[in-house]
């Protein structure tokens, strides 16, 4: 795909996320003005936001795209900010910066940044069944972002995470299957659940979305041991200091690569044979950018 096209849909479906989750939470009614602004901290503080794009895309492809996906796509990436707070806390992972700024917990206090999370949970939900989708649609995507973030899926990754899973490849794709790429498999099927698709596409995405996240889980990996932390937006080497097993300890920085490279040719391929309502050039672009990102 054309580098121009690409960046151009890329930044429409980053423009229309941001737009959306701007107008969320400024009133601080009721004496919540505090938990609001700790909330939209997180919420606005940037990153890639490829959890909504993924959403995005996928309803584009299943022929709903008028952007009506929108609060699905914001929904998931309401939850994954809140996973984000959570996961720095002190009683996780202990992390000061996120996306090169300091971290909720640094800046509002681990009570209020606990609680911002918490809110985030529901207020999820509630963005999604706002959607302007017919109720069985908003049904099945409550129960698909349940499903992604839930007990058995990125909580139980988490758990997994931190209580030192099998230090073997089994254990780390089963991890960050669970940890990661739930998330990103909840975000390409959502889109394919607002536009009502079939469940091949369904099946397609939920593929793809799971070999795009183990490529880009490595590739984390190995930008925690080579990458630039003013880059990165957060500390280099802080998963050896937390002692976790990582791809890089299995593999080396070489092995990675290619380890980046198969996942990344298992997701193009798992869109192949598919009647998808439009071409799937950008998700190819998308799986090949981030198999060499630096952030």
């Amino acid at each position: 795909m054309d580098k121009k096209l690409f960046e151009k849909r890329y930044r429409e479906y980053c423009a229309a996320t941001e737009q959306y989750l701007g107008g969320l939470f400024l009133d601080g009614e009721e004496g919540c003005a505090k938990l609001c602004e700790a909330m939209r901290y997180s919420l606005l503080s940037g990153g890639k936001r490829l959890r909504p794009v993924l959403t995005l895309e996928f309803a584009r492809l299943c022929g709903l795209d008028d952007l009506r996906a929108l609060p699905f796509a914001c929904a998931l990436e309401m939850v994954h900010t809140y996973s984000l707070i959570h996961d720095d806390l002190p009683c996780m992972d202990d992390d000061a910066l996120r996306r090169g700024k300091p971290t909720n917990h640094m800046v509002y206090g681990v009570t209020m940044a606990t609680l911002a999370g918490d809110a985030l949970q529901p207020e999820a939900f509630r963005v999604l069944l706002s959607a302007d989708l017919p109720d069985g649609v908003l049904a099945e995507g409550a129960r698909v972002l349940a499903r992604s973030c839930g007990a058995y899926g990125m909580v139980a990754g988490q758990v997994i995470d931190l209580t030192g899973g099998e230090k073997t490849l089994a254990g780390l794709e089963h991890l960050h299957t669970l940890k990661t790429g739930r998330m990103f498999m909840g975000a390409a099927e959502l889109g394919c659940v607002a536009a009502g698709a079939a469940q091949e596409m369904r099946d397609a995405a939920r593929e793809y979305a799971a070999n795009l996240g183990l490529a880009f889980q490595i590739r984390d990996d190995m930008l925690d041991v080579i990458g630039d932390e003013a880059t990165f937006g957060k500390p280099i080497g802080s998963d050896r200091a937390e002692e976790k097993t990582t791809y890089v300890d299995l593999f080396g920085i070489g092995g990675c690569e290619e380890k980046v490279r198969e996942y990344t040719e298992r997701a193009k391929t798992a869109l192949e044979g598919v009647r998808w309502q439009g071409d799937t050039q950008f998700l190819f672009a998308l799986a090949q950018r981030l198999a060499t990102r630096e952030k």
